[in-house]
């Protein structure tokens, strides 16, 4: 159906579209912020208008979605949309450090089949096809098999009191990387309680899931994609044995932080 050898070029080169603004290497950047506390730089706009023709150009009859480009209601009316985040974990790019992806997914009747993660700066390229396992860097990746809540390895800055059972881990910017460390076995849970859109999470849940990690929003549901609103409350990856266990944790958090 589509040219994953060329999809991998597309998104590889997307990377190195970023990376050659990142100031991580010393490059001047231009930033603002597009509402108070959501920074944007001009390497986000950059990158998403290559992928938007690239990715048009690879596969024209698909929809699009992407964290900088205005939403068109008529990408409901297509089976397959790009789900795109041109820059995932800006914060941490706009300040020079590496915990930054380009993530792109391909959106088939509200699943992704294909998901790439592009993160130069740490010198990790993810990709996942539905039903043909995970690979780091061209090496196929097994997810977390932690079958014990207490302990768990989980990717955060600060663990609130009631999760002081459990054990920090390097946090990048980036959700998807963060999930992707749940993928890699570098992490054994992630989990969010605010809202978040799509973009931010189509490749790397699909990179997770078919390495075999469990995933669902905060309260357990499974996620769907390309939805007239496209967000969705928290995401939860984890080994699968303890993701029961987690819902639990954190659903009364979560109960009240949808509201």
């Amino acid at each position: 159906m589509i040219d994953r050898t060329r999809l991998q070029e597309i998104v590889r080169e997307a990377g190195r579209i970023a990376h050659s603004r990142w100031p991580g290497d010393g490059h001047a950047l231009s930033t603002w912020e597009k509402t108070p506390g959501d920074p944007v730089s001009e390497a986000d706009l950059e990158v998403d208008a290559f992928l938007k023709r690239e990715l048009g150009a690879l596969l024209p009859s698909a929809g699009w979605l992407s964290e900088e480009t205005a939403d068109d209601p008529g990408r409901l009316d297509n089976d397959l949309i790009w789900l795109v985040d041109p820059i995932d974990g800006t914060r941490d790019f706009i300040r020079g450090r590496p915990g930054w992806a380009v993530s792109v997914a391909l959106i088939s009747a509200g699943r992704p089949l294909i998901g790439m993660l592009a993160a130069p700066s740490r010198g990790e390229e993810w990709i996942a096809e539905a039903g043909k396992g995970a690979t780091l860097n061209d090496q196929a990746i097994t997810a977390s098999r932690r079958t014990e809540f207490s302990g768990a390895r989980i990717p955060i800055d600060q663990l609130p009191g009631p999760d002081s059972d459990l054990v920090i881990v390097e946090k990048p910017n980036s959700i998807a990387l963060r999930i992707a460390m749940v993928a890699a076995d570098m992490a054994d849970l992630v989990a969010t309680l605010r809202w978040g859109y799509e973009w931010d999470v189509g490749a790397a849940t699909l990179i997770a899931r078919e390495a075999g990690a469990q995933v669902s929003d905060a309260f357990g549901v499974p996620l769907g994609y390309n939805k007239r609103d496209p967000r969705a409350f928290g995401v939860l990856v984890s080994s699968p044995e303890i993701h029961g266990a987690a819902v639990e944790r954190i659903a009364e958090r979560a109960r009240d932080l949808a509201k």
